[in-house]
């Protein structure tokens, strides 16, 4: 059976060092933009950073206020440990907001930033207004995907550009690839600039994840669940038919793979807009 090496990576233990000379609060790089009185945080996902947002930040309502964040080894955020478990992720995210004196929020997970956002919302539940899963699902990966993904650790190990270009492009939508051939290119660019060791952080987390559909079923703060009709990273269909039947969760299918920040800005953003900030019926296909 195959295991992650623990071997200790020398920038793993200069991270440590750096952590434990300085002992600064604060590891995690942000940005925010506008006053809204609505707080509203954004998680991107695997091998993404904070600038993904910037195509739909444009649609989204002047009343948020939006707290961008680089999660750890990603964008200009530092690598933290061996393996970023999604519960150290929220732990460092709850750190920036309290840094930042928010108590309360909206927060929205693309993928990985949604695992990390379930995390969070289990450990601080009265933090939360409002959580969105964006593209992202609650279930654990089964063996299959956990199999793709002790796949996916060795080839970004040894090849790491290769596993880029081979799989960003299959993130959208087959049908407009055409049409989406700039922001593909965007997407490869953003990815390609991660750090591969924490990319390997959080391979090695995001195995570790559990089943968090208890967090739906008991969350008080409203739920908004986005995903793509053409997702080939989520089980879409699976997912929205086990979300928990509460008065408190929406959920749309848009017409788009696992992208939507890219592939839909205007419509997600509309959508997060009208959801967060008033109300629509339970469960719409765009």
């Amino acid at each position: 059976m195959f295991t992650f090496e623990r071997k200790i990576d020398l920038q793993y233990v200069r991270a440590i060092l750096f952590l434990t000379f300085y002992n600064f609060e604060i590891m995690l790089n942000f940005e925010r933009k506008g006053n809204g009185k609505e707080t509203f945080v954004l998680l991107h996902g695997f091998m993404e950073n904070l600038s993904i947002w910037s195509d739909m930040e444009h649609h989204l309502s002047k009343d948020f206020s939006l707290l961008k964040i680089d999660l750890p080894g990603h964008g200009q955020s530092e690598i933290l440990a061996e393996v970023h478990t999604m519960e150290l992720m929220a732990e460092e995210v709850k750190k920036v907001l309290d840094n930042q004196h928010v108590e309360k929020v909206h927060l929205l997970g693309h993928s990985m930033g949604g695992y990390t956002s379930l995390a969070f919302a289990e450990k601080y539940p009265n933090s939360l207004k409002s959580l969105t899963l964006f593209f992202s699902t609650y279930f654990p990966d089964d063996e299959e995907k956990k199999q793709q993904r002790i796949k996916s650790y060795r080839i970004i190990k040894d090849a790491f550009a290769h596993y880029v270009r081979a799989g960003i492009p299959n993130l959208f939508n087959p049908n407009e690839r055409d049409i989406l051939e700039g922001k593909i290119e965007i997407a490869l660019e953003t990815a390609l600039s991660t750090n591969n060791l924490g990319a390997l952080a959080c391979v090695k987390g995001m195995v570790e994840r559990t089943d968090k559909k208890h967090i739906l079923e008991n969350l008080e703060a409203k739920i908004l669940v986005l995903a793509g009709k053409h997702d080939n990273a989520v089980k879409t269909d699976m997912m929205i038919k086990h979300l928990p039947d509460r008065t408190n969760i929406k959920s749309y299918i848009l017409d788009c793979g696992h992208n939507g920040h890219w592939e839909k800005p205007g419509i997600c953003a509309e959508i997060i807009n009208t959801e967060l900030l008033h109300n629509l019926p339970k469960k719409l296909v765009l």
